[in-house]
């Protein structure tokens, strides 16, 4: 029997397919569980927040649901919770008593309700977070909202503050006067919305390579979104796998076409040519 042409190639283009299949496969279950995690926010967000109040009181409303501390969950090992999955971080207590899991909550129902928001590391000296919040854009303005202490920051005339207002230290010193017992060193001298300093070798010098690139790519896309909700993560990298994977297969084919002259199936040739043959009218021959 002859030897089949080109193995390595072959293993090659199989494999490809059987990764785009398993890709594909990914894309749904993410999908579905995506979708399926959205549904429950919406109707949790529905029974805290009417539709119908301005962005300050949503975001109140939202606070003032996590103060008044409704029956949740108590877990006997806090440590085995997911804290990426909003259906775990809203309804166990000894995760809305962690900045990390509570600002997850509170970004994930203000989402839900129609509000734009971010997540905001406060770093310390050494690079480490400190502390986390929220920002809320409320009239143009990104103000912040720590939802560990349940508040919207403000100064002493009830003014809500941003973050570069409160790198201000007079005005920072009113903001926490209105919060009894808040800790002095949660400061916004330095902050982040992504920690690149966690990855090895301190980022490979990440974030000033992409300040040259594209200045403000941190504030540019809702990157809490992404690295807080493991269902949203999973869906875009089975979708990046799988435009990948198309790419790939693509380039494969073209060479096996016009370099490597190897026969094979082009789905996409003869489903046409099947088209065309069912829907035209049949010749009759006399």
């Amino acid at each position: 029997m002859p030897k089949p042409k080109h193995p390595v190639f072959r293993a090659v283009w199989w494999s490809c397919n059987l990764l785009l299949a398993v890709a594909l496969i990914a894309v749904a279950f993410a999908g579905v569980r995506e979708f399926s995690v959205r549904r429950y926010l919406d109707g949790y967000s529905d029974a805290i927040v009417p539709n119908f109040l301005s962005a300050e009181r949503k975001v109140q409303a939202i606070l003032d649901w996590m103060k008044a501390e409704p029956s949740r969950g108590i877990a006997d090992n806090p440590a085995t919770l997911s804290t990426r999955d909003p259906e775990t971080t809203l309804n166990y207590a000894q995760l809305l008593q962690v900045c990390g899991t509570a600002t997850n909550a509170f970004l994930n129902l203000a989402r839900a309700s129609d509000l734009r928001v971010r997540r905001l590391l406060l770093l310390s000296p050494a690079g480490t977070a400190k502390h986390v919040v929220a920002e809320v854009s409320i009239n143009q303005r990104w103000i912040i909202v720590d939802a560990t202490y349940r508040t919207m920051m403000a100064d002493s005339q009830g003014r809500l503050l941003t973050r570069k207002e409160l790198q201000d230290p007079a005005i920072f010193s009113q903001a926490i006067g209105r919060i009894p017992g808040y800790p002095r060193e949660y400061s916004y001298e330095s902050v982040a919305h992504i920690r690149l300093s966690r990855l090895p070798f301190r980022g490979f010098h990440l974030r000033r390579v992409f300040d040259a690139i594209y200045p403000g790519w941190e504030e540019a896309v809702d990157w809490s979104l992404l690295l807080e909700r493991v269902s949203f993560f999973y869906l875009v990298l089975a979708v990046v796998a799988t435009i990948l994977l198309l790419l790939l297969r693509q380039a494969l084919g073209w060479y096996a076409d016009s370099m490597l002259r190897i026969p094979r199936f082009h789905f996409r040739e003869n489903l046409i040519r099947a088209t065309a043959a069912f829907f035209s009218t049949p010749e009759i021959k006399e």
